[in-house]
Order: structure tokens, then C-alpha cells, then sequence
């Protein structure tokens, strides 16, 4: 069943009636459930004077609630935190190609839905997660771990934890894998990650990271901004789980680092869409961007954004080698890893 929890019904965006036409807004459906963001909303309304009305749910949750609104849906912008999500609402036709010089100009090719023949696009990113190594500093070698190859070496076998190989961040980084390794490597080495697992795939990226904290694990991964929170964190248990712990960006000698992105669109049948291009503007200028950064330790994506984040300074300040492969590409890739992971017994 999907979970969807709501925060502004259907009725209540289509309730004002005249009242809402003579006044600008924008409808948002947005999986970004992260309470720092309300300060984002609240800018954008008080420098435009357009007022926001939202629907929270999870990724998921909201693209099955554009397919079974069709036309009669009242969604201007889509916000969603993963790229194969992102690429499948493309495919699916719910989203809008936009054009902008703004959009354009402040976000790479690389993080943006496949251009039309008009160089219009139906998806933008605007913040990312790097996905990365944990290991215990007391009985893991920072050189066992520095590439996610390793993590199906039989070296590492009886260390690793990891949360389902089905969740959205898990696919994004298998469907890279698969992009760089192929097919047939890339089943196995998810086979070897199952054969060296400690436990069963349980739990999120902080839970992923405590275990190794306390031992029941040696290595995990998780995305940066789990690890960033509780950098930050002032609680003496959170601080001891950060002593204990190391982080590696992988494949900084080949590939690079997987990044998964949270992204924007306009919805398909958007009614206010002028305003709902306004919003995912918004979303690349400085402003915001310096917000996902700072407010919710994500990696802007715009260039010469300004870090005032002492987790992720301190994690290099984004001076890390990315992955420079198409997001779109590994959307396409999640799908047919999704078939290779009950061959491999990744639940």
C-alpha cells in the first residue's frame, strides 16, 4: 500500500473558486518532508506575493494520484527526492517541458530531464545526495572500502548493513553501477553484497550508520545528508556514533561518487503554469540554493553557491569527483536492476 499522508486535500485546493482565480498561486506536490523547508516556501511567497498550496505525500504516492487525477488535477509544480522517480514521471507524460534561460544557466545538462528538440526540458535538479561509504575506523581499512565494487569483495564479507535494495536512494545507485559495470557484473557483485551481509537489509541511512557505530556491522552506506544531521547534532550519543565512524566517497579514482538528486517539474495539466516556472526558478537562485545546503545539508547544484555547513565542509565541501552520467540514464537503469535483485536474494 503506498503511504500517503497529506497535508492539503483535493477539495481544498479546488474549494476557493473564484477566490483562487483572482489571487496568484501555485499548487505543489512535494515529497521533500523536511520541516527546514517551510522557511523556502514562505521566501518565495513574500518576494513574489504567490501563495503556495501543498500536497506532501512520498514520491511514489504522488505520481499514482497524477496518474488517476488526469486533466482534472490541480498539481503546477511536482517535487520528488529520487532520480528514477524523476525519469519515471517523464516517461509516464505527467510532467511539462519547460524552457527557461534561468533554469538553463544555473543547472548542468547532466541533472536535467532528456532536452526536446526545442531544448526544453521536463524535469530540473536542484539539490543532491552524495551516496557514500561508512565504516568502523577500529576495524575496517579506509583502502577495503573506497570503491562500491568492494562492497561485494569477498574481503568484506560478515561486514556489511544495508537498508532494502528495492528503496528509491538503493535503485539510483545500483541503476550507476549497472551503467558502468553492465549487466553481468553488475548481478554479481549485488550477489556478493548479499553473501557479505550481516543482517538482513533493515531499517534507514541512520539506522545503517548507528549499527556500525555499535558494532553490529562494519560497513554501510548511506546518502550524506543522514550523515551531515547527525554531524551536526549536539546529542552526546550522536557525537560518539560520528567519532566512531569514517566516510569514503567512492570511486574517486575512477568514476566517481553516485550523487541522487531531489528535482522539480511542472506538472502536465498545470493551470498556473507561469507561476509554477516562477517556483522551480526560485528553486535554482541563490537564495534556495544556499537553503538546501545549509538548511537541509543537501549539495546545491547551481555553481558558486555559498556553504555555511560545517558537516558538509567538513565532509570536503563538495570538492569530491562526481558521477557525470545523465540522471535520466540511471532511472532507466533502476528498472532493470529491479528484476536482477530477487536473482540475487537482495530483498
Amino acid at each position: 500500500m503506498l503511504k500517503q499522508i497529506f497535508t492539503l486535500s483535493l477539495c481544498t485546493l479546488l474549494s476557493t473558486g473564484q477566490a483562487m482565480a483572482q489571487e496568484q498561486v501555485v499548487n505543489i506536490y512535494s515529497a521533500r518532508h523536511y520541516p527546514s523547508d517551510e522557511a523556502l516556501y514562505s521566501q518565495f511567497t513574500h518576494s513574489t506575493g504567490i501563495r503556495i498550496n501543498r500536497v506532501d505525500a512520498d514520491d511514489a504516492g504522488i505520481l499514482a494520484r497524477l496518474r488517476a487525477e488526469g486533466s482534472a488535477s490541480p498539481a503546477d509544480v511536482i517535487l520528488l527526492v529520487d532520480a528514477a522517480r524523476l525519469w519515471r514521471g517523464e516517461a509516464e507524460g505527467l510532467f511539462q517541458p519547460v524552457k527557461s534561460v534561468a533554469l538553463d544557466a544555473a543547472i548542468p545538462a547532466q541533472l536535467r530531464g532528456e532536452a526536446d528538440a526545442s531544448g526544453a526540458s521536463s524535469w530540473y535538479g536542484f539539490s543532491t545526495r552524495a551516496r557514500v561509504i561508512v565504516y568502523d575506523k577500529i576495524k575496517v581499512q579506509r583502502d577495503d572500502v573506497d570503491t562500491y565494487e568492494e562492497l561485494g569483495d569477498v574481503k568484506n564479507k560478515g561486514r556489511l548493513c544495508i537498508r532494502s535494495g528495492s528503496h528509491p536512494y538503493n535503485l539510483s545507485l545500483f541503476g550507476s553501477v549497472y551503467e558502468h559495470l553492465g549487466e553481468q557484473k553488475t548481478e554479481a557483485w549485488l550477489k556478493g553484497m548479499v553473501a557479505n551481509m550481516v543482517r538482513d537489509p533493515k531499517g534507514g541511512d541512520t539506522d545503517q550508520i548507528r549499527a556500525v557505530a555499535a558494532g553490529e556491522c562494519a560497513v554501510a552506506v548511506t546518502n550524506t545528508y543522514y550523515l551531515a544531521r547527525l554531524m551536526r547534532s549536539s546529542k552526546p550519543e550522536d557525537q560518539a556514533v560520528v567519532a566512531r565512524i569514517g566516510v569514503v566517497f567512492p570511486n574517486q579514482s575512477s568514476w566517481g561518487t553516485h550523487v541522487n538528486i531531489a528535482g522539480g517539474a511542472v506538472a502536465k495539466h498545470a493551470k498556473n503554469q507561469a507561476n509554477a516556472v516562477k517556483f522551480l526558478e526560485y528553486l535554482a537562485s541563490p537564495q534556495a540554493q544556499e537553503h538546501f545546503a545549509n538548511g537541509n545539508n543537501e549539495w546545491p547544484v547551481a555553481r558558486g553557491v555559498k556553504l555555511n555547513n560545517p558537516a558538509l565542509t567538513a565532509m570536503g565541501g563538495g570538492s569530491f569527483k562526481s558521477e557525470t552520467i545523465p540522471i535520466s540514464v540511471v532511472g532507466k537503469n533502476s528498472v532493470k536492476v529491479q528484476q536482477m535483485l530477487d536473482r540475487a536474494g537482495f530483498r
